[in-house]
């Protein structure tokens, strides 16, 4: 038996399975399904053909103190996939929402806090836990039992590895590990898998070489590439990310390594 309010929006061809509860602000697109014993709490969006396995809760009022009953949302694109007990929490005042885009994969108890927000195509494996106000960037993997600290921002295409701890920001298209966290090289595996040509991955390759590898402070090396390197989207896109970087950018190891 469910508990579905008589004002939630639920679209066509809608799946929910049993003992599950549903509040009345909450719309539903067509074709998802829902499992069993999930909670969709007031303030959902979640969009069509999405698939929530049993025990998730989306939209609860975030583990925020300074909360006090604004109507924020949590907003899920298309064709996302939430597995066993993820939580979600709706956003604050600060931003009015968190958001999961589209065609993304949850995995089991992964908990996204107030104020997330995570772009198209992004995967977060078993556990995975982002504290309050995290960018993630689309197409972005963190692996199992990463911990994101507060207003972290995590780059397009990059690639953090199991049981790290995110604490400063990391730039698009790299791979991080290691504790703490730093510079293992660039994602060139899953940047091929979505179409970057050899010629992107080398020139990718070469602007953090510089900014990683040849022991320039950060804006000594960003000058660097700006001055020696081609203009590309990518290249622009590491610019504009590193330069905006309010917590600064995650070391290199080599860096760390000579502390």
């Amino acid at each position: 038996m469910n508990s579905i309010h008589p004002d939630a929006r639920i679209g066509a061809n809608v799946s929910i399975d049993s003992f599950t509860t549903i509040h009345a602000d909450v719309e539903i697109g067509e074709g998802t399904w829902i499992g069993s014993n999930v909670t969709i709490f007031d303030g959902a969006r979640i969009g069509k053909n999405c698939k929530i396995f049993p025990g998730a809760v989306i939209s609860a009022v975030p583990q925020d103190l300074k909360y006090d009953g604004e109507k924020t949302f949590t907003i899920i694109g298309d064709n996302t996939t939430i597995r066993e007990f993820v939580t979600i929490n709706k956003g604050t005042n600060a931003l009015g929402k968190t958001e999961v885009g589209a065609n993304c994969l949850l995995m089991a108890y992964v908990h996204v806090a107030h104020d997330c927000i995570i772009g198209n195509h992004v995967i977060l494996a078993n556990s995975v836990n982002l504290a309050g106000h995290v960018t993630i960037e689309e197409w972005a993997i963190l692996e199992g039992y990463v911990g994101v600290s507060q207003f972290v921002r995590i780059g397009t295409h990059s690639f953090i590895g199991g049981q790290t701890g995110v604490r400063k920001d990391v730039p698009p298209f790299v791979k991080a590990a290691r504790e703490p966290l730093s510079y293992a090289g660039i994602n060139s595996v899953g940047l091929r898998r979505r179409g970057y040509t050899q010629e992107s991955v080398n020139e990718i390759q070469e602007i953090y070489r510089i900014i990683y590898q040849q022991g320039y402070t950060v804006n000594k090396a960003l000058g660097i590439v700006e001055q020696e390197t081609a203009v590309s989207p990518h290249r622009d896109k590491i610019l504009s990310f590193i330069r905006s970087a309010e917590r600064g950018i995650m070391r290199g190891f080599n860096a760390i390594q000579q502390e």
